[in-house]
């Protein structure tokens, strides 16, 4: 897929690798309708963007607003006239075991997570479907990929969003849109500091967790970024970023119950 002079739909394109791919679109000529919770950092990137001399739109974005997806599509035609690539990037975090996570927060997470997913591809394949060529990005998780304990319900979200993905790719077939999904590993953005913990965690646990998982976040977003535009511009259906995502995949492909067992420092839940 060629992404100059198409118009893509981005969302969480306010910070980490939404940003970095809305600035990585816009080098290569790629108009951006951006969308995001955060007004300011949303206007920020679409800013940065606009000096690569793109047509560049600002959407403000609670993703998990059904009602607020279903009126995107068409602000979108009246800003830009078509759609051609749909990014479905933002996600949150939610630590945890299972009985600690509220069902409250639970329902939070997957509502954005997956639900939005879902409701955004509803909400624009059929604009996808009238382009010659369009796609559909959807981005997982390394833990769309394996299961460390503590993460029950951000790995349900991104399990649900790799299969969907997996599925929709199938039923697509012969039409003009492609599906990608996208598994990112450790990329240094602010997922971990924004993550909700739960609410009987004490101060300490927190900042244990915190200080964990910053350690295994080492990629640089532009870096993911073009990892992943690279896929895109290949008519990838699977993008593993990073060595460790690679590494943790293949491993878990090799021994699909037991590989835990050669990774005690992410297996527990425990410092």
């Amino acid at each position: 897929m060629q992404v100059n002079d198409r118009v893509a739909v981005l969302t969480g394109a306010g910070s980490g690798i939404g940003r970095a791919l809305a600035l990585a679109l816009a080098e290569r000529g790629c108009h951006l309708a951006l969308a995001d919770l955060n007004a300011q950092a949303l206007a920020q990137t679409a800013a940065e963007a606009r000096v690569q001399g793109v047509r560049v739109s600002e959407h403000p974005l609670d993703v998990s607003n059904r009602e607020a997806i279903a009126a995107l599509p068409q602000v979108v035609m009246d800003e830009h006239g078509q759609v051609d690539l749909l990014i479905n990037n933002a996600g949150v975090a939610l630590g945890g075991n299972f009985e600690q996570v509220s069902t409250d927060n639970f329902d939070w997470l997957m509502s954005i997570n997956f639900d939005a997913v879902v409701c955004l591809c509803r909400a624009f394949l059929p604009l996808l479907k009238q382009r010659p060529a369009a796609r559909i990005v959807n981005v997982s998780s390394l833990f769309g990929l394996i299961t460390p304990a503590g993460q029950t319900a951000y790995c349900a979200s991104k399990f649900a969003v790799r299969g969907f993905s997996n599925a929709l790719r199938l039923e697509l077939q012969g039409s003009p849109v492609g599906v990608t999904v996208v598994h990112p590993g450790g990329v240094a953005t602010a997922i971990a500091t924004s993550a909700r913990s739960p609410d009987d965690a004490s101060e300490e646990q927190k900042q244990q967790k915190l200080a964990r998982a910053q350690r295994l976040l080492r990629m640089p977003p532009v870096r993911a970024a073009q990892i992943i535009l690279r896929g895109i511009e290949r008519d990838k259906p699977r993008v593993v970023v990073g060595n460790d995502a690679r590494v943790l995949s293949w491993l878990e492909r090799l021994m699909p119950v037991n590989y835990w067992r050669l990774l005690p420092g992410l297996a527990t839940n425990n410092d």
